[in-house]
C-alpha cells in the first residue's frame, strides 16, 4: 500500500461498537474514513473524534441491507476521495430468542444486515478495487460463524453464511488472479452497545458470554488485519477454542451449550419497560464504543498477542530453550 497518501477507509457500523473502536484505530493512523451506519448522532460524534485525532472523515448515513444505499455510498466516496484502499465489513443485528419465537421480518431483518450487507460492501468494493487491481476487504465475523449458540439462531446462520460466500470470492479472486486482498477476523465476546439495543423475547437483559474483551482490541485486529491480510484473523482464546471443539466433538457442543448457552447469554437484570431495541430503526444518541460491560472485561488477549507477533513469539521460545539446553550442559 502507499505510504505518501493517506489510507482511504470504509467503516461500515461505523456510529457504535466494534465499528467506532476500528473507526478511531484507522483516525490514529492518520487515515480518511467513511463512516458507513444508520444512526446520524453516533455518525456525527464518529467523525468529531476522526477530525480530532488528523484524520478525515466523510458521514454517509447508510443502511447496508439495502444494496442500492451501499453503492450510492461507495460512489459519493470515489467522487470524494477517488479511491478505496479498505473497506471493512462490520456491520451487524441480532436477536435474542429461541427460533420458535422469532417472527419472519425480524429474522429476514438480522439476516439482511449481517449477511447480505456485507456482500453488498463487498462487491460495492470489488466494482472500485478490481480496476486498480489493489485494495483489501476486511469482513468481521464470529467464532459464531463456526460454532453456533442457542438464542441467536439468525446471527449464526448470518455469519456463517458470510464465511461461505467469503471463502468462494476468494477462490474468485484466485482464479482471476486479482491482488485485492481479502481476509475474515473472527472475534470473541466483546463489551458492545448491542446488548443493550437487541431485539429480544428474554425476560433479562442479554449479556456477552464471558470472557469478554474490550473492542479496541478488535479494532486493533481489524486494522493489523488490513495491514497484513492473511485467509483468517482469530482474536481471543474463547473464539480458537470453539472453532477447535467444533472440529472435534461437535455433538459434544451440542449438548454443552443446551446446558449452559442459555443461562451464559441471560443476565440478573430484569428488561426495562419500553426496552428500544435497533433492528429495524436506529436507537438515538451516540452510544459510543463500549457497552455496560467495562468491570471485567480485557484489554487485551494472549492468544491475540502469539497470532501477530508468532515471529517473536517463536524466537523468544527457541532462544528459552537453548539457555535451558546450555545449563544443563553446564551442570
Amino acid at each position: 500500500m502507499r505510504t505518501s497518501e493517506p489510507l482511504v477507509v470504509v467503516v461500515t457500523g461505523a456510529s457504535a461498537g466494534i465499528g467506532r473502536a476500528t473507526v478511531r484505530a484507522f483516525a490514529a493512523r492518520g487515515a480518511w474514513v467513511a463512516l458507513l451506519a444508520r444512526g446520524t448522532d453516533g455518525l456525527a460524534a464518529a467523525r468529531r473524534e476522526v477530525e480530532a485525532a488528523g484524520g478525515r472523515a466523510l458521514v454517509l448515513p447508510t443502511d447496508v441491507a439495502d444494496a442500492a444505499q451501499v453503492d450510492a455510498a461507495a460512489a459519493r466516496m470515489i467522487e470524494a476521495w477517488g479511491h478505496i484502499d479498505v473497506w471493512v465489513n462490520n456491520a451487524m443485528a441480532t436477536l435474542y430468542a429461541p427460533c420458535e419465537q422469532i417472527v419472519p421480518d425480524d429474522l429476514r431483518r438480522a439476516t439482511e444486515v449481517t449477511y447480505l450487507g456485507a456482500v453488498w460492501g463487498t462487491l460495492a468494493a470489488l466494482r472500485h478495487m478490481k480496476p486498480r487491481n489493489r485494495g483489501v476487504i476486511v469482513q468481521v465475523g464470529s467464532a459464531l460463524a463456526y460454532r453456533s449458540i442457542p438464542l441467536q439462531a439468525p446471527y449464526c446462520g448470518a455469519k456463517a453464511a458470510l464465511r461461505a460466500f467469503t471463502d468462494s470470492l476468494r477462490s474468485e479472486l484466485i482464479h482471476d488472479r486479482s491482488a485485492v486482498a481479502l481476509t475474515m477476523v473472527q472475534l470473541s465476546a466483546f463489551n458492545t452497545p448491542q446488548f443493550d439495543w437487541a431485539r429480544t423475547t428474554l425476560p433479562c437483559r442479554p449479556r456477552p458470554v464471558p470472557p469478554v474483551f474490550q473492542p479496541e482490541l478488535a479494532a486493533q485486529a481489524i486494522v493489523w488485519a488490513s495491514r497484513h491480510p492473511r485467509r483468517e484473523v482469530t482474536v481471543g482464546f474463547p473464539a480458537w477454542q470453539a472453532m477447535l471443539a467444533q472440529k472435534l466433538a461437535p455433538g459434544l457442543l451440542d449438548r454443552l451449550l443446551a446446558r449452559q448457552g442459555y443461562r451464559g447469554q441471560r443476565s440478573d437484570t430484569p428488561l426495562p419497560p419500553g426496552h428500544p431495541d435497533n433492528l429495524h430503526a436506529p436507537v438515538p444518541g451516540d452510544h459510543g464504543a463500549h457497552g455496560r460491560f467495562d468491570h471485567g472485561a480485557r484489554r487485551t488477549s494472549w492468544q491475540w498477542w502469539l497470532h501477530h507477533h508468532a515471529p517473536e513469539a517463536i524466537a523468544t521460545l527457541t532462544a528459552g530453550l537453548l539457555a535451558l539446553a546450555l545449563a544443563l550442559v553446564l551442570r
